[in-house]
């Protein structure tokens, strides 16, 4: 499992993870290095006086005449060509434009500019990854490029798989996976991309650090192997039957632009922020403030219909609201705006604008650390689920745009559940309260606190420092949780300590936290509910299993869930797993944060999804100047 602080456990080396951890309501909170220069905003301003159509006139050229009699004029009519041009405004400026994230917020950030650049061969649309033609078709068991073998395989005293011979032997399932990347593919510079420089990416993974996901896709893979010009083939390692097999592929890196490079120095190279890409653009400027993204004039697919994209970056999210209505930019994304200006923005009916809210991947949710006596009782913690008023949470801080969740996959995710095969927590504070009586947790003094212990219930709440969000969430919890009589006291701390080694969710000093994970395509979920994702000494603090959930059932179900390749044993697996997951209560979802598109009247075709970047389909959209 990894995190978004890097934090990449020992147990990850079997499964990678399929949700990633999330640390604060923007993400800006996030990125450092973030660059802000004013100098960029006079120019955006005076950029806004301009129509997204910029007129070029092409200047005659001179010509002379070898033995002119007499002077010739020549008449030439200038031709003027218009120049489709789009104005994106974002809040976060990355730092770099690579293709490997360090992290999933930094994919978060970076995603939507670099799939332009270097579009991937699968993209995740509404939790279902779809083709982009990067490659001549999709691996699967039926072409032949999905191949599983049995392989004998050593095992050491702990059972584990080990390279060095033992008197013990197992046979094992062994996976390879072939891609048949594109021929048409071609470098910006008109070099052809082959599968060297894929093969080239994933040897730069093993000498640079090129973030989680290349860590993880490392982890899971035996060997990388070139078997043609244009064809690669990923082997797993022996046992491993990881869901993810489909993205074992390495994204291609230009070897004839970078192999003279130390890897050590990728990331401060100008490759970095001008990179070499296969995309329907390419880098024209990225200096502070803002990117100038061109046409890729070797690009293999259909012309896209912008000739520009100009990115302009600014940490204020009203004011890129109002470069939208001034007619400075033509779109807006804004994942989760704060409260009052999703308020406003919904309310306004501002003809000028069109807006868009959807749910996104990260899933906010309250973790019960089951070592704590009194949490341990399964009638407290229904207790604490039934006092939440979650739909309020959704009304009052999402503009009522998002879902309550009423298990950890989510809506349109592989293995959601039937709602009437899980247990579901509504608002109900009278179900609570009897809840709580029944549990010999009552107010004995008549001081409005119910006691345990002969003392009065106060619950440490940890969360994120520096989120409105966050803030707004827990405030309400400790107001819902005060009516039924349990106190409730907010420890707000830095992302650097709460998710640090040795913070309090991997220690697991906590008693309730909140905080969100990112979900994937696939749910997987084997770090958060296994037995072995339990943060211990023993296993070095890793895992993110920080409930401390370990019931016998839940892990035979997760486990199958993660490894089978069969995706009727995977949701039959999940079903179960949930619905104890549900019965048992370690950790209580909140709702999904959401994304927000901004765009002016005239722009069409835009379109969000809960798990693609928002430029996923910008070859549809379209400009009406």
């Amino acid at each position: 499992m990894f995190n978004a602080h890097g934090r990449f456990g020992k147990l990850a080396y079997v499964r990678s993870a399929g949700v990633s951890l999330i640390t604060g309501t923007y993400i800006n909170n996030e990125v450092h290095a973030m660059k802000r220069l004013i100098l960029f905003w006079f120019a955006l301003f005076a950029l806004s006086a301009l129509a997204s159509c910029e007129l070029r006139v092409d200047q005659p050229a001179t010509s002379s005449v070898a033995t002119p009699v007499e002077p010739v004029v020549t008449q030439v009519t200038p031709t003027i060509t218009s120049e489709q041009v789009i104005r994106i405004g974002l809040v976060n400026e990355p730092a770099d434009l690579l293709p490997y994230h360090s992290t999933p917020t930094d994919e978060r950030i970076t995603g939507p500019l670099t799939e332009l650049i270097f579009p991937s061969p699968l993209i995740p649309v509404d939790f279902t990854l779809r083709a982009t033609g990067v490659l001549t078709r999709l691996p699967d068991f039926a072409n032949g490029d999905v191949v599983t073998t049995t392989v004998t395989v050593f095992r050491d005293e702990l059972g584990q798989i080990t390279d060095t011979p033992t008197d013990k032997t197992d046979e094992v399932t062994q996976v390879s996976i072939t891609f048949h990347w594109n021929p048409a593919l071609r470098w910006s510079d008109g070099t052809p991309v082959t599968a060297a420089d894929s093969i080239f990416a994933y040897e730069l993974a093993q000498q640079f650090d090129l973030g989680q996901a290349a860590n993880s896709r490392l982890a899971m893979i035996e060997r990388y192997e070139q078997v043609d010009e244009h064809t690669t083939r990923a082997v797993l390692r022996p046992d491993v039957t990881d869901p993810a097999y489909l993205t074992s592929f390495w994204l291609p890196l230009p070897r004839h632009a970078l192999a003279g490079l130390d890897p050590q120095q990728v990331a401060q190279s100008e490759f970095s922020r001008r990179p070499i890409g296969y995309g329907p653009y390419m880098v024209d400027s990225f200096d502070g403030g803002s990117l100038e993204l061109v046409r890729n004039p070797y690009y293999f697919g259909a012309t896209p219909s912008f000739d520009r994209i100009i990115i302009a970056f600014r940490n204020d999210p009203q004011q890129l609201v109002e470069l939208v209505r001034g007619g400075g930019l033509d779109l807006v994304f804004i994942e989760q705006p704060t409260p009052e200006l999703l308020v406003q923005l919904m309310q306004r009916n501002d003809p000028e604008l069109q807006i868009s809210a959807s749910p996104n991947t990260i899933w906010e949710h309250v973790d019960f650390n089951l070592d704590v006596p009194l949490l341990q009782d399964i009638r407290a913690r229904r207790a604490i689920a039934y006092a939440i008023n979650r739909p309020k949470l959704v009304e009052g801080l999402l503009g009522g745009k998002s879902n309550v969740l009423e298990s950890w996959i989510l809506p349109g995710q592989f293995g959601y559940p039937p709602l009437d095969q899980i247990t579901r927590y509504s608002y109900n504070p009278d179900e609570a309260r009897r809840l709580l009586d029944e549990a010999g947790l009552l107010d004995t003094d008549g001081d409005g606190w119910r006691e345990y212990e002969n003392l009065p219930i106060v619950l440490s709440l940890v969360t994120s420092a520096n989120s409105p969000l966050r803030e707004a969430v827990a405030n309400q919890i400790m107001e819902d949780l005060a009516q039924v009589g349990i106190q409730v006291e907010v420890v707000p701390l830095p992302a650097s300590e709460l998710y640090a080694v040795d913070g309090p969710l991997y220690q697991r000093t906590f008693e309730l936290a909140l905080f969100g994970w990112i979900a994937g395509p696939h749910p997987r979920g084997w770090e958060l509910w296994s037995c072995a994702g339990v943060p211990s000494e023993a296993n070095n603090w890793t895992g993110n299993n920080f409930a401390g959930w370990c019931f016998f059932e839940a892990n035979e179900a997760i486990n199958t869930a993660t490894t089978s390749l069969d995706p009727e044993e995977q949701r039959a697996a999940y079903l179960r797993q949930q619905q104890l997951f549900t019965q048992e209560l370690p950790v209580l979802p909140l709702f999904q944060r959401i994304d927000t598109l901004i765009a002016r009247q005239g722009l069409s075709g835009w379109q969000l999804d809960p798990t693609a970047p928002f430029t996923w389909n910008i070859s549809e959209w379209r400009l009406d100047n």
